[in-house]
């Protein structure tokens, strides 16, 4: 069990060779690189809060230099709300009211849809009778047929 590859006896397997290491790193390597792309169109992150640059203190202001308007219409896009920017939900969870407009135009006086609340002479007398019944955490007042002396 001195040796590093005992346990690779015990398995079945030939113990580690380090010539099929290096093979396989060079593979791995040359696959990595044949999926690189080199990334050339830089620019300011747009989701990513910045303050402005201010221009170096030994150069004049270029005073013919212009706005960059495609730079200002990704930040405003950037700000927009997700159902501006894109016309489908882009995950599962923006899905969950991405479609909040009623399915139908709210007419109140269609009573097919419409169920207003009507007040009947029953539902009047519990109304009332539940604004004067007692709490039943004040403890000043008495439940009827309960005893004073009783404590």
């Amino acid at each position: 069990m001195a040796d590093g590859g005992g346990k690779d006896k015990k398995k079945g397997r030939e113990p580690k060779n380090q010539v099929h290491q290096e093979a396989i790193l060079v593979e791995t390597i040359r696959k990595e690189l044949a999926q690189q792309k080199l990334f050339t169109n830089y620019s300011v992150n747009p989701f990513k809060k910045s303050e402005a640059l201010t221009p170096k203190p030994n150069v004049y202001p270029d005073e013919n230099a212009g706005e960059d308007t495609s730079f200002i219409d990704i930040i405003h896009r950037a700000n927009l709300e997700p159902e501006k920017k894109y016309k489908q939900p882009q995950t599962t969870n923006q899905e969950i009211g991405w479609f909040h407009e009623p399915l139908l135009k709210v007419n109140r006086a269609d009573i097919r849809l419409n169920f207003p609340m009507i007040k009947s002479e029953i539902s009047a007398y519990a109304e009332e009778y539940f604004k004067f019944k007692p709490k039943k955490y004040d403890k000043s007042i008495r439940a009827p047929g309960e005893d004073s002396k009783k404590k």
